[in-house]
Protein backbone atom coordinates (compact mmCIF):
# COMPACT_ATOMS: atom_id res chain seq x y z
CA UNK A 1 0.00 0.00 0.00
CA UNK A 2 1.30 3.66 -0.95
CA UNK A 3 1.06 5.42 2.50
CA UNK A 4 2.39 9.04 0.77
CA UNK A 5 -1.50 9.28 -0.99
CA UNK A 6 -5.31 8.94 0.14
CA UNK A 7 -6.62 5.63 -0.01
CA UNK A 8 -9.97 4.85 0.12
CA UNK A 9 -10.80 3.05 3.14
CA UNK A 10 -13.89 1.37 2.09
CA UNK A 11 -11.59 -1.12 -0.35
CA UNK A 12 -8.69 -1.47 2.36
CA UNK A 13 -10.74 -1.55 5.67
CA UNK A 14 -13.99 -2.47 4.74
CA UNK A 15 -15.54 -4.11 1.63
CA UNK A 16 -14.66 -7.74 0.59
CA UNK A 17 -12.24 -8.17 -2.62
CA UNK A 18 -15.02 -9.25 -4.17
CA UNK A 19 -17.13 -6.06 -4.54
CA UNK A 20 -14.21 -4.32 -5.19
CA UNK A 21 -13.13 -6.31 -7.77
CA UNK A 22 -16.73 -5.78 -9.39
CA UNK A 23 -16.12 -2.34 -9.20
CA UNK A 24 -12.37 -2.54 -10.76
CA UNK A 25 -10.74 -0.82 -14.16
CA UNK A 26 -10.14 -4.96 -14.62
CA UNK A 27 -14.16 -5.79 -14.53
CA UNK A 28 -15.05 -2.63 -16.31
CA UNK A 29 -13.29 -2.68 -19.65
CA UNK A 30 -13.33 -6.01 -19.89
CA UNK A 31 -17.13 -5.72 -20.46
CA UNK A 32 -16.38 -2.93 -22.59
CA UNK A 33 -14.13 -5.20 -25.04
CA UNK A 34 -17.08 -7.87 -24.18
CA UNK A 35 -19.33 -5.23 -26.16
CA UNK A 36 -17.06 -4.31 -28.67
CA UNK A 37 -17.07 -8.06 -29.68
CA UNK A 38 -21.39 -8.70 -29.14
CA UNK A 39 -21.65 -5.46 -31.36
CA UNK A 40 -19.38 -6.45 -34.16
CA UNK A 41 -20.73 -10.57 -34.19
CA UNK A 42 -24.15 -9.05 -34.37
CA UNK A 43 -23.62 -6.89 -36.80
CA UNK A 44 -21.88 -9.19 -38.66
CA UNK A 45 -24.68 -11.80 -38.51
CA UNK A 46 -27.20 -9.33 -39.65
CA UNK A 47 -25.46 -8.77 -42.80
CA UNK A 48 -22.66 -5.70 -42.13
CA UNK A 49 -19.15 -6.56 -44.04
CA UNK A 50 -17.22 -8.17 -40.98
CA UNK A 51 -14.89 -10.77 -41.38
CA UNK A 52 -14.69 -13.88 -38.84
CA UNK A 53 -10.70 -12.72 -38.81
CA UNK A 54 -11.68 -9.26 -37.61
CA UNK A 55 -13.90 -11.16 -34.86
CA UNK A 56 -11.12 -13.44 -33.92
CA UNK A 57 -8.75 -10.72 -33.43
CA UNK A 58 -10.99 -9.27 -31.40
CA UNK A 59 -11.87 -12.17 -29.10
CA UNK A 60 -7.85 -12.54 -28.68
CA UNK A 61 -7.41 -9.02 -26.80
CA UNK A 62 -10.69 -9.44 -25.14
CA UNK A 63 -8.91 -9.96 -21.42
CA UNK A 64 -5.20 -8.23 -22.40
CA UNK A 65 -6.03 -4.09 -21.78
CA UNK A 66 -3.23 -2.38 -22.19
CA UNK A 67 -3.73 0.38 -19.74
CA UNK A 68 -0.96 2.08 -20.54
CA UNK A 69 -1.51 3.03 -24.17
CA UNK A 70 -5.31 3.83 -22.81
CA UNK A 71 -4.01 6.45 -20.99
CA UNK A 72 -1.68 8.29 -23.30
CA UNK A 73 -4.97 8.05 -25.65
CA UNK A 74 -6.94 9.73 -23.55
CA UNK A 75 -4.14 12.36 -22.17
CA UNK A 76 -4.39 13.27 -25.85
CA UNK A 77 -8.10 12.93 -26.89
CA UNK A 78 -9.49 13.70 -23.33
CA UNK A 79 -12.00 10.89 -23.87
CA UNK A 80 -12.05 7.87 -22.15
CA UNK A 81 -14.17 5.92 -24.32
CA UNK A 82 -12.47 6.89 -27.68
CA UNK A 83 -9.07 6.04 -25.75
CA UNK A 84 -9.57 2.83 -25.32
CA UNK A 85 -10.93 2.12 -29.05
CA UNK A 86 -8.02 3.36 -29.88
CA UNK A 87 -5.70 0.94 -27.18
CA UNK A 88 -7.95 -1.87 -28.64
CA UNK A 89 -7.33 -1.02 -31.82
CA UNK A 90 -3.80 -1.15 -31.52
CA UNK A 91 -3.49 -4.53 -30.42
CA UNK A 92 -6.45 -5.96 -32.73
CA UNK A 93 -5.33 -4.20 -35.90
CA UNK A 94 -7.29 -6.48 -38.34
CA UNK A 95 -10.84 -4.82 -36.58
CA UNK A 96 -9.63 -1.41 -35.65
CA UNK A 97 -11.85 0.25 -38.42
CA UNK A 98 -15.18 -1.86 -37.53
CA UNK A 99 -14.56 -1.51 -33.44
CA UNK A 100 -17.74 0.51 -31.63
CA UNK A 101 -19.31 0.92 -35.24
CA UNK A 102 -22.25 2.61 -35.05
CA UNK A 103 -22.58 3.14 -31.28
CA UNK A 104 -21.97 5.90 -28.78
CA UNK A 105 -19.68 6.45 -25.58
CA UNK A 106 -22.92 4.72 -23.57
CA UNK A 107 -23.24 1.56 -25.25
CA UNK A 108 -20.35 0.34 -23.48
CA UNK A 109 -19.85 2.83 -20.39
CA UNK A 110 -24.05 2.26 -19.98
CA UNK A 111 -24.52 -1.25 -19.98
CA UNK A 112 -21.10 -2.02 -18.44
CA UNK A 113 -22.61 0.04 -15.59
CA UNK A 114 -25.65 -1.52 -15.58
CA UNK A 115 -24.27 -5.26 -15.61
CA UNK A 116 -21.46 -4.07 -12.87
CA UNK A 117 -24.81 -3.17 -11.01
CA UNK A 118 -26.62 -6.04 -11.22
CA UNK A 119 -23.80 -8.36 -10.39
CA UNK A 120 -23.25 -6.18 -7.08
CA UNK A 121 -26.60 -6.61 -6.36
CA UNK A 122 -26.35 -10.27 -6.49
CA UNK A 123 -23.31 -10.41 -4.47
CA UNK A 124 -25.71 -8.06 -1.72
CA UNK A 125 -28.89 -10.78 -2.17
CA UNK A 126 -25.96 -13.31 -0.90
CA UNK A 127 -25.24 -11.32 2.00
CA UNK A 128 -28.35 -10.45 2.77
CA UNK A 129 -30.08 -14.18 2.92
CA UNK A 130 -26.80 -15.31 5.21
CA UNK A 131 -27.63 -12.32 7.56
CA UNK A 132 -31.66 -14.02 7.92
CA UNK A 133 -30.31 -16.97 8.55
CA UNK A 134 -27.87 -16.37 11.09
CA UNK A 135 -30.94 -14.24 12.79
CA UNK A 136 -33.11 -16.73 12.67
CA UNK A 137 -31.11 -18.91 14.35
CA UNK A 138 -30.74 -16.74 17.65
CA UNK A 139 -34.75 -15.57 17.38
CA UNK A 140 -35.61 -19.53 17.57
CA UNK A 141 -33.38 -19.90 20.37
CA UNK A 142 -34.54 -17.05 22.07
CA UNK A 143 -38.26 -16.85 21.82
CA UNK A 144 -39.22 -18.04 25.52
CA UNK A 145 -36.51 -15.54 26.86
CA UNK A 146 -38.57 -13.12 29.01
CA UNK A 147 -36.81 -9.81 28.82
CA UNK A 148 -37.33 -6.13 29.37
CA UNK A 149 -39.63 -4.70 26.34
CA UNK A 150 -39.09 -0.85 25.55
CA UNK A 151 -40.85 1.70 24.29
CA UNK A 152 -39.29 5.41 24.63
CA UNK A 153 -36.27 3.48 25.77
CA UNK A 154 -38.37 3.30 28.57
CA UNK A 155 -39.53 -0.10 30.28
CA UNK A 156 -42.70 -1.76 28.65
CA UNK A 157 -44.23 -5.19 28.98
CA UNK A 158 -41.90 -8.08 28.62
CA UNK A 159 -41.00 -9.45 25.53
CA UNK A 160 -38.84 -12.27 24.53
CA UNK A 161 -35.14 -11.62 23.16
CA UNK A 162 -36.02 -14.31 20.44
CA UNK A 163 -39.13 -11.71 19.37
CA UNK A 164 -36.65 -9.03 19.30
CA UNK A 165 -35.03 -10.40 16.86
CA UNK A 166 -37.61 -11.11 14.42
CA UNK A 167 -38.11 -7.10 14.33
CA UNK A 168 -35.01 -7.37 13.05
CA UNK A 169 -35.92 -10.11 10.69
CA UNK A 170 -38.80 -8.47 9.82
CA UNK A 171 -37.06 -5.39 8.06
CA UNK A 172 -34.76 -7.46 6.43
CA UNK A 173 -37.45 -9.39 4.89
CA UNK A 174 -38.63 -6.33 3.58
CA UNK A 175 -35.22 -5.26 2.34
CA UNK A 176 -35.05 -8.63 0.56
CA UNK A 177 -38.45 -8.00 -1.05
CA UNK A 178 -37.26 -4.63 -2.43
CA UNK A 179 -34.27 -6.10 -3.95
CA UNK A 180 -35.91 -8.79 -5.82
CA UNK A 181 -38.32 -6.67 -7.36
CA UNK A 182 -35.45 -4.20 -8.42
CA UNK A 183 -33.81 -7.29 -10.07
CA UNK A 184 -37.07 -8.30 -11.84
CA UNK A 185 -37.08 -5.26 -13.31
CA UNK A 186 -33.61 -5.07 -14.94
CA UNK A 187 -33.07 -3.75 -17.69
CA UNK A 188 -29.43 -3.36 -20.30
CA UNK A 189 -29.71 0.05 -22.00
CA UNK A 190 -29.46 -1.98 -25.27
CA UNK A 191 -28.38 -0.55 -28.88
CA UNK A 192 -29.79 2.80 -28.87
CA UNK A 193 -27.12 5.23 -31.09
CA UNK A 194 -26.47 8.57 -29.73
CA UNK A 195 -29.30 10.36 -28.92
CA UNK A 196 -31.78 7.24 -28.20
CA UNK A 197 -32.77 7.16 -31.56
CA UNK A 198 -30.67 4.34 -33.52
CA UNK A 199 -30.05 6.68 -36.47
CA UNK A 200 -26.78 5.97 -36.96
CA UNK A 201 -27.68 2.05 -37.46
CA UNK A 202 -30.69 3.10 -39.50
CA UNK A 203 -27.65 4.41 -41.79
CA UNK A 204 -26.03 0.91 -41.56
CA UNK A 205 -28.41 -1.27 -42.20
CA UNK A 206 -30.07 0.51 -45.00
CA UNK A 207 -33.03 1.51 -43.11
CA UNK A 208 -33.72 -1.78 -41.88
CA UNK A 209 -35.90 -1.63 -39.07
CA UNK A 210 -35.92 -5.15 -38.35
CA UNK A 211 -32.78 -5.76 -38.14
CA UNK A 212 -31.86 -3.10 -36.01
CA UNK A 213 -34.03 -3.99 -33.88
CA UNK A 214 -32.50 -7.84 -34.16
CA UNK A 215 -29.26 -6.55 -33.20
CA UNK A 216 -30.44 -4.93 -30.01
CA UNK A 217 -31.70 -8.27 -29.00
CA UNK A 218 -28.74 -10.15 -30.32
CA UNK A 219 -26.30 -7.88 -28.81
CA UNK A 220 -28.40 -8.21 -25.21
CA UNK A 221 -28.43 -12.23 -25.65
CA UNK A 222 -24.59 -12.49 -26.10
CA UNK A 223 -24.33 -10.03 -22.83
CA UNK A 224 -26.51 -12.75 -20.80
CA UNK A 225 -29.84 -10.24 -20.83
CA UNK A 226 -33.26 -10.15 -22.17
CA UNK A 227 -34.75 -7.20 -21.78
CA UNK A 228 -33.97 -3.52 -22.11
CA UNK A 229 -35.30 -0.33 -22.00
CA UNK A 230 -38.04 0.37 -24.40
CA UNK A 231 -36.86 3.98 -24.63
CA UNK A 232 -33.69 5.99 -23.91
CA UNK A 233 -31.57 9.27 -24.36
CA UNK A 234 -28.13 8.91 -24.56
CA UNK A 235 -28.19 7.12 -21.59
CA UNK A 236 -30.57 4.60 -19.28
CA UNK A 237 -32.44 6.20 -16.79
CA UNK A 238 -30.42 8.03 -14.22
CA UNK A 239 -33.67 7.01 -12.11
CA UNK A 240 -32.81 3.15 -12.26
CA UNK A 241 -29.57 4.56 -9.88
CA UNK A 242 -31.82 6.16 -7.66
CA UNK A 243 -33.98 2.84 -7.05
CA UNK A 244 -30.91 1.52 -7.21
CA UNK A 245 -29.58 3.01 -3.85
CA UNK A 246 -33.13 3.21 -2.36
CA UNK A 247 -32.65 -0.52 -1.81
CA UNK A 248 -29.15 -0.46 -0.19
CA UNK A 249 -30.24 2.58 1.92
CA UNK A 250 -33.09 0.51 3.67
CA UNK A 251 -30.36 -2.13 4.11
CA UNK A 252 -28.41 0.25 6.14
CA UNK A 253 -31.74 1.76 7.64
CA UNK A 254 -32.16 -2.08 9.02
CA UNK A 255 -28.61 -2.80 9.63
CA UNK A 256 -28.42 1.02 12.11
CA UNK A 257 -31.60 -0.17 13.88
CA UNK A 258 -30.31 -3.61 14.90
CA UNK A 259 -26.70 -2.49 15.55
CA UNK A 260 -27.68 0.42 17.52
CA UNK A 261 -30.08 -2.13 19.64
CA UNK A 262 -26.84 -3.95 20.16
CA UNK A 263 -25.11 -0.86 21.37
CA UNK A 264 -28.10 -0.20 23.85
CA UNK A 265 -28.07 -3.83 24.89
CA UNK A 266 -24.35 -4.13 25.57
CA UNK A 267 -24.10 -0.41 27.53
CA UNK A 268 -27.24 -2.38 29.30
CA UNK A 269 -24.96 -5.90 29.82
CA UNK A 270 -27.58 -8.14 28.46
CA UNK A 271 -26.44 -8.75 24.78
CA UNK A 272 -22.69 -8.40 23.34
CA UNK A 273 -21.07 -8.38 20.13
CA UNK A 274 -18.41 -10.94 19.80
CA UNK A 275 -15.12 -9.78 21.74
CA UNK A 276 -11.45 -11.04 20.50
CA UNK A 277 -9.56 -12.23 23.09
CA UNK A 278 -6.53 -9.83 22.68
CA UNK A 279 -9.28 -7.13 21.46
CA UNK A 280 -8.58 -3.74 23.05
CA UNK A 281 -11.80 -1.44 23.97
CA UNK A 282 -10.24 1.46 24.34
CA UNK A 283 -6.13 2.73 24.64
CA UNK A 284 -6.89 4.43 28.32
CA UNK A 285 -9.51 2.63 29.98
CA UNK A 286 -8.00 -0.93 29.70
CA UNK A 287 -11.36 -2.59 31.34
CA UNK A 288 -13.70 -1.36 28.65
CA UNK A 289 -15.63 -3.56 25.83
CA UNK A 290 -16.91 -1.17 23.38
CA UNK A 291 -18.85 -2.32 20.66
CA UNK A 292 -16.86 -1.43 17.72
CA UNK A 293 -18.53 -3.96 15.14
CA UNK A 294 -21.71 -2.10 15.69
CA UNK A 295 -20.20 1.70 15.81
CA UNK A 296 -18.62 0.72 12.88
CA UNK A 297 -21.71 -0.19 11.08
CA UNK A 298 -23.50 2.70 12.21
CA UNK A 299 -20.69 4.47 10.54
CA UNK A 300 -21.16 2.80 7.12
CA UNK A 301 -24.68 3.25 7.23
CA UNK A 302 -24.87 6.75 7.58
CA UNK A 303 -23.48 7.18 4.53
CA UNK A 304 -25.55 5.08 2.74
CA UNK A 305 -28.45 6.70 4.10
CA UNK A 306 -27.18 10.39 2.50
CA UNK A 307 -26.26 8.61 -1.13
CA UNK A 308 -30.31 8.19 -2.72
CA UNK A 309 -30.43 12.10 -2.41
CA UNK A 310 -27.03 12.42 -4.71
CA UNK A 311 -28.69 10.42 -7.48
CA UNK A 312 -32.59 12.19 -7.02
CA UNK A 313 -30.90 15.45 -8.20
CA UNK A 314 -28.98 13.34 -10.90
CA UNK A 315 -31.98 12.14 -12.31
CA UNK A 316 -33.31 15.58 -11.92
CA UNK A 317 -31.15 17.14 -14.13
CA UNK A 318 -30.36 15.39 -16.94
CA UNK A 319 -31.53 18.00 -19.69
CA UNK A 320 -32.97 16.96 -22.62
CA UNK A 321 -31.41 13.53 -24.03
CA UNK A 322 -28.03 14.02 -21.41
CA UNK A 323 -25.83 15.60 -19.73
CA UNK A 324 -22.33 14.96 -18.50
CA UNK A 325 -22.35 16.40 -15.20
CA UNK A 326 -23.27 12.68 -13.79
CA UNK A 327 -20.40 10.80 -15.26
CA UNK A 328 -17.75 11.65 -12.85
CA UNK A 329 -20.16 11.68 -9.97
CA UNK A 330 -21.74 8.28 -10.72
CA UNK A 331 -18.32 7.00 -10.63
CA UNK A 332 -17.87 7.68 -7.05
CA UNK A 333 -21.59 7.32 -6.22
CA UNK A 334 -22.48 4.28 -7.09
CA UNK A 335 -19.32 1.49 -6.31
CA UNK A 336 -18.79 3.54 -2.66
CA UNK A 337 -22.49 2.79 -1.96
CA UNK A 338 -22.36 -1.16 -2.62
CA UNK A 339 -18.54 -1.05 -1.08
CA UNK A 340 -20.20 0.31 2.10
CA UNK A 341 -23.28 -1.76 2.49
CA UNK A 342 -20.83 -4.74 1.65
CA UNK A 343 -18.84 -3.38 4.33
CA UNK A 344 -22.32 -3.36 6.48
CA UNK A 345 -23.37 -6.90 5.56
CA UNK A 346 -19.76 -8.39 6.49
CA UNK A 347 -20.44 -7.00 9.91
CA UNK A 348 -23.86 -7.62 10.03
CA UNK A 349 -22.77 -11.34 9.17
CA UNK A 350 -20.16 -11.42 11.78
CA UNK A 351 -21.78 -10.12 14.67
CA UNK A 352 -24.99 -11.81 14.26
CA UNK A 353 -23.14 -14.88 14.63
CA UNK A 354 -21.73 -14.28 17.32
CA UNK A 355 -23.83 -12.38 19.42
CA UNK A 356 -23.37 -13.90 23.29
CA UNK A 357 -26.92 -13.39 25.46
CA UNK A 358 -25.99 -12.81 29.15
CA UNK A 359 -29.26 -14.34 30.19
CA UNK A 360 -28.67 -13.36 34.47
CA UNK A 361 -28.34 -9.88 33.45
CA UNK A 362 -31.60 -10.22 31.21
CA UNK A 363 -33.56 -12.01 34.43
CA UNK A 364 -31.84 -9.61 37.28
CA UNK A 365 -33.45 -6.37 34.78
CA UNK A 366 -37.23 -8.13 34.20
CA UNK A 367 -37.20 -8.73 38.16
CA UNK A 368 -36.29 -5.44 38.94
CA UNK A 369 -39.12 -3.71 36.95
CA UNK A 370 -41.74 -7.05 36.78
CA UNK A 371 -43.26 -6.25 40.28
CA UNK A 372 -44.59 -2.58 38.76
CA UNK A 373 -46.05 -4.75 36.22
CA UNK A 374 -47.40 -7.35 37.52
CA UNK A 375 -49.84 -5.47 39.73
CA UNK A 376 -52.79 -5.91 37.29
CA UNK A 377 -52.61 -9.36 37.79
CA UNK A 378 -51.98 -9.44 41.18
CA UNK A 379 -55.05 -6.95 41.83
CA UNK A 380 -57.29 -9.07 39.69
CA UNK A 381 -56.19 -12.34 41.82
CA UNK A 382 -57.50 -10.49 44.95
CA UNK A 383 -60.95 -9.32 42.71
CA UNK A 384 -61.56 -13.30 42.47
CA UNK A 385 -61.06 -13.59 46.42
CA UNK A 386 -63.71 -10.80 47.19
CA UNK A 387 -61.66 -7.79 47.43
CA UNK A 388 -62.88 -4.60 45.30
CA UNK A 389 -60.94 -3.19 42.48
CA UNK A 390 -61.16 0.23 42.98
CA UNK A 391 -59.88 -0.10 46.74
CA UNK A 392 -56.81 -2.58 45.36
CA UNK A 393 -56.15 -0.18 42.69
CA UNK A 394 -55.59 2.71 45.15
CA UNK A 395 -53.73 0.56 47.69
CA UNK A 396 -51.23 -1.10 45.14
CA UNK A 397 -50.76 2.65 43.82
CA UNK A 398 -49.76 3.93 46.91
CA UNK A 399 -47.24 1.04 47.83
CA UNK A 400 -45.82 1.92 43.73
CA UNK A 401 -44.64 5.19 45.40
CA UNK A 402 -43.60 3.65 47.97
CA UNK A 403 -41.20 1.49 46.14
CA UNK A 404 -40.56 3.61 43.22
CA UNK A 405 -39.25 5.83 45.66
CA UNK A 406 -37.03 3.39 47.32
CA UNK A 407 -35.26 2.57 43.79
CA UNK A 408 -34.94 5.94 42.60
CA UNK A 409 -34.25 8.15 45.87
CA UNK A 410 -32.56 5.88 48.28
CA UNK A 411 -30.91 4.00 45.38
CA UNK A 412 -32.10 0.55 46.61
CA UNK A 413 -33.86 -2.69 45.29
CA UNK A 414 -37.70 -2.98 44.36
CA UNK A 415 -39.14 -3.60 47.50
CA UNK A 416 -42.84 -3.42 45.93
CA UNK A 417 -43.53 -7.04 46.58
CA UNK A 418 -42.45 -7.16 50.02
CA UNK A 419 -44.27 -4.47 50.94
CA UNK A 420 -47.64 -5.91 48.70
CA UNK A 421 -46.97 -9.32 51.32
CA UNK A 422 -47.06 -6.89 54.53
CA UNK A 423 -50.73 -4.99 53.61
CA UNK A 424 -53.51 -6.99 54.39
CA UNK A 425 -55.56 -5.57 51.44
CA UNK A 426 -53.44 -8.24 49.58
CA UNK A 427 -53.81 -11.34 51.75
CA UNK A 428 -55.60 -13.24 49.00
CA UNK A 429 -52.65 -13.22 46.75
CA UNK A 430 -49.86 -13.52 49.82
CA UNK A 431 -49.12 -16.63 49.06
CA UNK A 432 -49.51 -17.03 45.44
CA UNK A 433 -46.86 -14.14 44.28
CA UNK A 434 -44.42 -16.43 43.12
CA UNK A 435 -46.53 -17.54 40.59
CA UNK A 436 -47.70 -14.55 39.66
CA UNK A 437 -44.17 -13.20 38.96
CA UNK A 438 -43.06 -15.61 36.59
CA UNK A 439 -41.77 -13.96 33.77
CA UNK A 440 -43.11 -16.52 31.41
CA UNK A 441 -46.90 -15.22 32.18
CA UNK A 442 -46.04 -11.99 30.57
CA UNK A 443 -44.80 -12.44 27.62
CA UNK A 444 -48.15 -12.52 25.69
CA UNK A 445 -47.82 -14.95 21.93
CA UNK A 446 -44.13 -13.90 21.87
CA UNK A 447 -43.28 -17.05 21.67
CA UNK A 448 -45.71 -18.75 19.01
CA UNK A 449 -45.11 -15.30 17.01
CA UNK A 450 -41.75 -15.94 16.32
CA UNK A 451 -42.31 -19.28 15.14
CA UNK A 452 -44.69 -18.24 13.06
CA UNK A 453 -43.13 -15.52 11.46
CA UNK A 454 -40.01 -17.42 10.72
CA UNK A 455 -42.64 -20.69 8.98
CA UNK A 456 -44.92 -18.08 6.60
CA UNK A 457 -42.09 -15.37 6.16
CA UNK A 458 -38.24 -16.33 6.80
CA UNK A 459 -38.32 -20.22 5.40
CA UNK A 460 -39.57 -19.56 2.08
CA UNK A 461 -36.75 -16.99 1.25
CA UNK A 462 -34.27 -19.30 3.08
CA UNK A 463 -35.22 -22.45 0.97
CA UNK A 464 -35.67 -20.17 -2.14
CA UNK A 465 -31.65 -18.86 -2.21
CA UNK A 466 -30.27 -22.10 -0.10
CA UNK A 467 -27.72 -22.34 -2.50
CA UNK A 468 -26.02 -18.42 -0.71
CA UNK A 469 -26.08 -19.43 2.91
CA UNK A 470 -22.80 -20.39 4.15
CA UNK A 471 -21.73 -17.16 4.08
CA UNK A 472 -19.37 -15.89 6.74
CA UNK A 473 -18.35 -12.50 7.87
CA UNK A 474 -14.96 -12.00 8.20
CA UNK A 475 -13.32 -8.42 9.41
CA UNK A 476 -10.26 -7.38 8.09
CA UNK A 477 -9.14 -4.67 11.11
Amino acid sequence: MQNDIYVNPLITRYATKDMSQNFSNDTRFKLWRKLWIALAESEKELGLNITDEQIEDLKKYADDINYDVANKFEKEVRHDVMAHVKAYGSQATKAEGIIHLGATSCYVTDNAELIMIDKALDIVLKKLVCVINNLKKFALKYKDLPTLGFTHFQPAQLTTVGKRATLWLEDLTMDYQSLVELKAKFKLRGVKGTTGTQASFMELFDNDEEKIKMLEKLVCNKMGYKNVYGVTGQTYPRKFDYNVLSVLSQIAQSAYRFANDIRLLQSMKEVEEPFEKSQIGSSAMAYKRNPMRSERLCALARLVLTTPLNTAITSSTQWFERTLDDSANKRIVIPQSFLAVDGILQLYLNISDNLVVYDKVIEKHVKAELPFMATENIIMECVKAGGSRQTLHEAIRVLSMKASENVKIHGLENNLIDLIKTDEHFVAVKDKLDDVLDGKKYIGRAPSQVVEFIQNEVDPILEKNKNCLGEKGEIFL
